[in-house]
């Protein structure tokens, strides 16, 4: 056996054979659609029928992740994350509810849970992460709550795409549960910033460290993303697009071997009503006025703002 075969060898034998995913009574609710997806994304999973054979089940099993039954609360959910933790402390949990209040959410994310749904409830997008979290890095998986109540949330994050899906799809969910919640398109801003501070500012590298805010005011809705980059002038990057000319900046893009993109700070701006960054260009706040507040004088034309879903947004 030559070394990259005992290196296979070594490999094939520290992965944990049999299911690694445990579905805690989800088999009575979905008509077996989660199970479907994670089938199709080559994902392998077993059930337990509900909390205490769960923990049976992660005695006797190295199971990486456990997604939660959708009728149990996220008090009741996080109460066995405590217990999870106990039995096997290296468990990524993934807790499904039908609702929750911002409180139960901040605690989710304090308690690090890998990620945290509420109804409506996607199969697809469940099972998407579940193989993102068996895939991912504990290295990477860090996002730190520094402080935080229903109208101030301060974490510290590892600079992955991974921890950017996930925070999103937090506050995306805390959105949800505010009675004054800010418009919805407010998260494609953030999440186009937050890339471009995680691409750009921290170069992808993980090691090193983001800092992000939500703030809610009387009057209105403040991101604040802070990365370790030296920064940057807005009205200084060739590669990005501008008000001025939406095209312009692919070609520099091309010949720096770029890949296509460079809307995301212009289509930032086209939704937010106030897109300040600092000095240095490491910082910014996107602010979005509740109404009845004082409203934009926006330069930009929205009807042009295409799709999120389209990667050539990415700046």
């Amino acid at each position: 056996m030559d070394l990259s075969e005992k290196s296979q060898s070594a490999r094939s034998q520290d992965r944990p054979s049999g299911p690694r995913v445990l579905l805690i009574g989800y088999e009575r609710h979905v008509e077996d659609s989660l199970e479907q997806h994670l089938t199709s994304l080559g994902c392998s999973f077993t059930h337990a029928a509900g909390s205490a054979d769960a923990l049976r089940h992660l005695r006797d099993n190295p199971f990486t992740v456990v997604i939660t039954d959708p009728e149990t609360s996220i008090h009741e959910d996080l109460a066995l994350a405590t217990e999870i933790r106990r039995v096997r402390p290296g468990v990524r949990l993934i807790v499904l509810a039908t609702g929750g209040t911002p409180e139960e959410l901040i605690a989710a994310l304090r308690q690090r849970v890998f990620l945290c749904l509420v109804a409506p409830l996607n199969p697809r997008e469940i099972a998407r992460y579940a193989v993102s979290a068996l895939e991912a890095d504990d290295a990477l998986l860090g996002i730190e709550v520094l402080s935080a109540d229903r109208d101030w949330i301060s974490i510290r994050m590892n600079s992955d795409m991974l921890n950017a899906e996930r925070l999103t799809a937090f506050f995306k969910q805390f959105r949800l549960t505010l009675p004054n919640r800010p418009p919805e398109e407010m998260m494609i801003a953030f999440e186009e910033i937050l890339h471009n501070a995680i691409e750009h500012g921290a170069q992808n590298d993980p090691s090193k460290l983001l800092e992000v805010a939500a703030v809610r005011t009387k009057r209105a809705f403040v991101f604040y993303i802070s990365d370790p980059g030296k920064g940057f002038r807005p009205d200084a990057i060739p590669h990005a697009a501008s008000s001025d000319d939406l095209t312009r900046h692919i070609e520099i893009r091309n010949k720096s071997g770029m890949r296509p993109g460079g809307y995301g700070i212009l289509l930032a701006s086209g939704i937010v009503d106030e897109l300040i960054y600092s000095e240095v260009g490491n910082e910014v706040l996107l602010i979005k006025h509740m109404d009845g507040s004082e409203r934009r004088q926006s330069t930009y034309e929205e009807t042009w703002i295409p799709s999120s879903g389209n990667e050539t947004l990415k700046c």
